[in-house]
Order: C-alpha cells, then structure tokens, then sequence
C-alpha cells in the first residue's frame, strides 16, 4: 500500500513538473515573439494597442466611438467592443490582420454576464443556487456561445460585494458575503477560460469593478465610495483575490474613487495592491469612459487623467481614447515614461498571444460552430435548471405551495404573459421574444381550458417612469383600460377561483446599471392591485420577478405566500411552472439580505456589535424605535416545500492549536413530505480579537440532497486558515482566543457551540 503511495506521488510529482516546464516553454515563446514584435512598433502604434472603442450594435454609455475603421487600418486599435457574430468580427479582424502595417489581430470583447444568446438567471439570482458547479456550468455554457459568435473576451465576472438593495448593480453580484462572493468568482472564471486557451471555445474573463464599487454611498450608481483598508482587505477585496487565484486574465477598473483618487488613476489601487501584493500580470482595462469621467471627479483635464491612468498602470482605455490621444505626446515631454507605454502594450499583446490570435486571427469565427452553439437543446436545459435552483421561496404558509393542478387558479399580473422582462438587464445577445413566458409554460403543461388570467395593472403606470425607461428598450406600454378597470377584472376573475397566483415585480430596466432606487418596494400600481386581491379572502400567492431585494413587510405579512424567481432568463416560464405545481422543490438561499423597509440599509448578516448592542428593554441600546433591527429575511434564508430539522453540534475537541484541526458535525433530517435539498451554512466568529470582529462570518457550506424521512451526518472541518484576519498592520494571521461556530440554514436560524485557539 506505501509502495501504491509512493508510485501515485511520483506520478503526480513529475505531471506537476512537466506542467511547469510546460507553461515556462509557452511563456518563454510568448516573451520571444512579443518582444520581437514590439520591436519593429512605432510609439503611436503601442499607444494604439491601449485603445478600445466600441462598434456594433449595443452601446452601454454615453459615448460612440467615431471613425474607429480608419484608426484600425493606422494600427490605432487594440480591441473592439460591442462587436459580434462571424460576420461582423471577420470584417474588422480582416481590416487589422490585411490593411496594417504589423497586422495585429484585435480583440473582441462584450458584456456576456449571465449568458450570450441563451440568458440564464440573473447573478445575484444564480449566487441564491449556491450550487458552484451549476454556476460554472452556466459560465461555460457563454463562453460557448460567445466565442462560436466572434468573441474572445467577457467583461465578467462582477465580483463587487453589494449591501445596498437601492443599487441597481445588486442584480450584476454575488450579494453581500466575501466568502461565497470568493468562491463564485473562482467558479465563473473557470467556466469562461477552463484550464488554458488551447481551445476555440474560451474566452478571457475580466474581473470588475476593480475596487470597492458595490459601496457607493447612498446606493447610487457611480458615486463615492469611502472606507478605511481593513474593511477593504477583509470584506470588500477578497472576491476580487479570488479571482486572480482562478487565473482571470483581465481586471476592469470601477468607476468610483479609492481615497479620494478615482481609480482609473490610483496607482496605489493598481500597482501596490493589484501587480505588487497580488502579483497581478495580466491586462487592466478601464471601464467605458472612465479615464474622461475622472475629469468630473475634480482631479484634472483631458491630459492630466491620461497621465494618470498610464501612471498608475492600467493598459486600456475603454471608448473614451484619451490615451490614444495623449499618450504618445505624454512620452515624448517625458510626464509618462517609455517603460509605463511598453508595458502597457505588452500586457495587451500577451493577451492577444494567450488566446491564440496570433496564430489564428479567425478562430473564433466559425459560422458551423455558431449554428451548432446557439441555443442549443442541452443549454436550454441548463437555463431551465439553473433558474429552479436560483428560485427562493420566501413564505409558505399552511403549505399552500405546491399547487394542486385540480384547483380553478388565477393567474393574475402583468408579468404572467410577460416575455420582454425575463432576461433581465445586462442579457447580452439574447432576445427576449425567444424566452418562455410563464403563461405559454401553463398552456404547454395543462392547456388553455382550465387557466384563469387577468393582467391587472400595467407593470409600470408612472408616466414618467415610463419615460426614463422606454429609450433603453423597455417597451412599456400602457394599457387602453384605466387601472380601476383593470383591477375590477381581476377581482372579478379571481372570485371564480380557489387560489390567486399574483405574478409582479419590476421591468428589467428598474434594476441593473444607472437603475438605483430610492425606494424598493413594489409599484404602488401593483401594490393597490394586491390590496383589492386581498379583499377577495382568496389564498394569494405572490411570484416575484425583480434584480434585487424588494420591501415586502406588507406582503409577508398579508399574503400566503412568496416565491422569488428573480429575472430567471430564457427559459424561465417553465421552471417557475415547475416549482409552483410541485415538480421542483425550490432550494434557493438569499445572498443578500431583505430589508423591512429602507431606513435599515444598508443592513447585511456580518455586521458588528456596538458597545451598546440591542436591548429592548433599555433605552440607551443600539435600535430603531419603529422597526426591528433584524431584516425581514436574513442571508441565507430560504424555505423547501419539505421541513429540514438540526441536531445540536458536535465538535471532536475544544481547544486546538494553530497546526490542528477541529471536526464540527450535526445530523440534517428531512422531516417533511418531499425529498429535496438543504445549504447547510457555517459559520464562525472570533470573539475577541486586536480590532473588532463580525458577529459571524459564513466559513463554509454545504448543499445536502435528502429523501423525504432521510437523516445525514454533516460536517464542517475547522482549520487555522478559517481563523484568519487582517489585523490592524494589514497582517493576515489568525490571534489566539475563544471563537463560536455556528451551523443552520440560515444566517439567523443556527445551533451553536463554541471553542479556543490557544498559542
């Protein structure tokens, strides 16, 4: 048996080392031929390199880049943005590789974040599956599609930790925990670029927004951030590490200022933090106008934020072209130096080197490949799966859900026909009128005879809501009847029922970049139409389609029951069809919690104490007078349509010393009807330490299948690494003392033991 041992580790031993001779040989190659090529450049042609502009058919700022052929054809563009499918790309490759003077192939990038053409749920909707192999699955799954459509690069994942629901860009996340944030990160990036580039079905990912933009105050898009660098390094920039870990080979710069310098300029940000203490070598790109944005901020004009920006390290300017126009002069009146525009150029071209363009400027051009990718039958099964398990159920009472199909239902809502919402904002490629309403799923399943259905209200009323949203393809459309009319109807129609499945939440446009909310509760439109379907005495089920935590202190409170679908993707008619009649039970978690009402955000599970904590019975205590301090669903929380029941937790020893390591078990049972499964979470706080400490920090998870009456042994590991803090000199070590674990299915809802670290 030690002889096998010894074999299998010499086996692994020598395939490491044959995989580092291997990786030194290509990097040797790829420093040879970029060096080579450098060489014949002239100064503007590598300023040239740092240049994307955008071209296509999709814009996402306020700014089209303007006579971007003839700067292609001067050797005056690294990359193109917004441009896609083989035709379109052949036809700008062909330009760079046949009509310049090196024939440099370009790189194609585009916003694939939850999907290309065949949409999967939304991000923070697909972190609530917990599930990270689905979640690279999906990942994979783009890139496939992506890159069978001309491109080679994806301004994804976004990693930013979000704790205010009234940004739009929640939808874009992970939600508010570092830990899972780390761990999803490392999975997209893992689907999008697999192991290498060696095939023609990867794509670059970009991690974004590099840093901190997630904590804009007052949760409005693009606006300031400020907070000290041990709240940086311990809650906001591990997402971020995780993903270089993962090997992601582009960062995007985000649009808010880093201690008071934005950070397209920060070289603090970029270099000290970013190449220096993460070792980072790949390329930094800014975000679509960033650099010119910095002239808002208040730091300078046109030249001095180029300055800046190529100082601080970044390599390319998205749209904006402020370092096409700049750089080379910035060079030679020796404010930039030569060295920063090399290796800026150089980042780029290894890039470029990494994904084989080189050697093949076309080889993500294949309209065979395209035809067999898009859409096809195993990734609609994928959206279809990927959107049941991103479904949370939020309330349950009496057991109302699963539906019974011999029940007369109405289905009532603006969403319950609804195609043009499904995809959700940042949905690529994809198009709506392919998605499958959940209406066309219930005729598919039952047929038409037996449905109920009245609109109700229109999705939005507000005029002038209307107006904001309409110019970015919303297609909202008032409906000829008044809404008092439409409300009659509804009533109407849910009197002739045993059961009322009430489907509202918000357009796609109301959430997603430049979509911040002041207030995130339903429409008051649809919130009225809820009140009148109450009145009926009608069981209401309400399903959700929203990008982010709403406000639903009235609707827990009133209705029977809530099922949160988020914006589900193309195939999310038939998976909340699934769920509602009982042929999925819903597994999903939240990873972001929900807020009674605004006035507690931001408001997130791994917060501190104060020296006064919360104390109903004393004045002077840390709370508000007219609202819990708790959310009205906390991180993690999520219900099954069966019942999971814990065991107290069991730790194989009390005390450990740095080298060791504790066993934490419970027993999961399913005490309930259904077989279905359980995120069993961990968590751990550190309960005294050299700087304050959250009241808990999730350290683990595990996601359980059990069989209705099945009981299961789970365990967690505990180990010195799980321990570990940046202190006060921004040193990652762990600090002897006692720690408390706890085990549960949600963040608030846990048993709990405790041990200690001795020295």
């Amino acid at each position: 048996m030690k002889l096998l041992s010894l074999s299998l580790l010499l086996v692994f031993s020598l395939s490491l080392v044959e995989g580092q001779t291997k990786k030194q040989a290509v990097n040797s190659k790829r420093n040879t031929f970029v060096t080579k090529l450098m060489s014949k450049m002239t100064l503007e042609e590598k300023v040239g390199q740092l240049n994307l502009p955008s071209v296509g058919f999709d814009v996402t700022g306020p700014i089209v880049s303007q006579g971007v052929e003839e700067k292609i054809k001067k050797g005056l563009v690294g990359g193109v943005f917004n441009t896609f499918t083989p035709i379109a790309v052949r036809k700008l490759q062909e330009m760079a590789v046949n009509e310049t003077r090196l024939k440099i192939p370009l790189l194609f990038g585009y916003d694939v974040i939850h999907g290309h053409r065949t949409i999967f749920p939304i991000a923070l909707g697909l972190s609530a599956s917990w599930d990270l192999s689905l979640i690279e699955r999906t990942a994979r799954a783009a890139a496939e599609e992506a890159s069978a459509d001309g491109l080679n690069w994806t301004f994804s994942p976004m990693v930013d930790i979000a704790r205010d629901p009234r940004w739009g860009r929640v939808s874009e996340g992970a939600g508010e925990d570092p830990y899972l944030g780390s761990l999803i990160a490392k999975a997209m990036v893992k689907g999008y670029q697999g192991d290498n580039f060696d095939k023609n079905n990867t794509i670059m990912a970009c991690v974004k927004h590099f840093a901190l933009y997630g904590a804009g105050e007052a949760g409005r898009d693009y606006n300031t951030v400020d907070m000290s660098r041990l709240r940086m390094y311990n809650e906001y920039f591990p997402p971020y590490k995780a993903a270089l870990e993962a090997g992601v080979k582009s960062v995007m710069t985000s649009f808010n200022e880093i201690e008071g310098v934005p950070a397209s300029g920060n070289k603090w940000l970029m270099e000290e933090v970013l190449r220096k203490q993460w070792g980072f070598a790949g390329l930094i790109v800014t975000d679509y106008t960033a650099i010119n944005e910095m002239i808002n901020h208040g730091v300078g004009d046109e030249r001095k934020v180029a300055e800046l920006t190529l100082n601080a390290g970044v390599d390319m300017d998205m749209v904006g072209e402020l370092l096409l126009k700049h750089g080379a002069e910035l060079v030679k009146s020796k404010i930039v130096k030569q060295a920063q525009i090399d290796a800026a150029c150089r980042r780029i071209l290894e890039a470029k080197f990494d994904l084989g363009l080189f050697d093949d400027p076309y080889r993500f051009v294949s309209e065979e490949r395209n035809a067999q990718e898009m859409m096809n039958q195993q990734k609609l099964n994928l959206s279809k799966e990927a959107a049941i398990k991103s479904m949370v159920l939020l309330k349950n009472a009496g057991q109302i859900l699963p539906l019974n199909a011999n029940q007369k239902i109405a289905f009532i809502g603006p969403l319950v026909k609804n195609q043009r919402d499904l995809l959700g904002s940042w949905s690529g490629a994809g198009d709506w009128k392919k998605a499958v309403s959940l209406w066309s799923a219930l005729e598919n399943k039952f047929g038409s005879d037996k449905l109920l259905f009245a609109k109700g209200c229109n999705l939005v009323d507000d005029e002038e809501l209307m107006k904001k949203l309409n110019p970015h393809g919303a297609e909202l459309v008032a409906d000829e009847r008044s809404p008092e009319k439409m409300i009659d109807e509804a009533v109407k129609v849910a009197n002739r029922s045993s059961v009322i499945v009430a489907v509202l939440g918000e357009p796609f446009g109301m959430s997603g970049e430049a979509a911040s909310r002041s207030m995130i509760g339903l429409l008051d439109n649809q919130a009225e139409l809820l009140r009148a379907l109450k009145a009926t005495g009608k069981p209401i089920i309400l399903v959700l389609m929203n990008g982010r935590p709403l406000t639903l202190e009235w609707e827990d409170k009133n209705l029977d029951a809530i099922l949160e679908t988020w914006f589900s993707g193309t195939n999310a008619g038939p998976a909340i069809a699934d769920v509602l009649f009982g042929n999925a039970n819903p597994s999903g978690k939240i990873t972001m919690s929900f807020p009674r009402n605004v006035g507690q955000i931001p408001i997130y599970y791994n917060s501190k104490n104060t020296g006064r904590p919360l104390d109903v019975n004393q004045k002077y205590t840390s709370k508000y007078l007219d609202v819990p301090n708790d959310p009205l669903y906390p991180f993690g929380f999520g219900l099954s349509y069966t019942n999971f029941t814990y065991s107290g937790i069991s730790l194989d020893q009390k005390e450990i010393k740095p080298g060791q390591k504790i066993e934490a078990s419970i027993t999961l049972s399913n005490t309930g009807k259904y077989d279905g499964e359980e995120v069993v979470q961990f968590y751990i706080q550190d309960v005294v330490g050299s700087i304050t400490r959250p009241v808990k920090e999730l350290k683990g998870f595990k996601k359980v299948f059990l069989k209705a009456g099945e009981s299961k042994a789970i365990t967690f590991t505990i180990s010195n690494d799980d321990l570990k803090f940046y202190n006060a000199n921004l040193k990652y070590a762990s600090e002897p003392g006692e720690f408390k674990v706890f085990i549960g299915g949600n963040s608030r809802d846990v048993k709990t033991s405790n041990f200690k670290l001795n020295p």
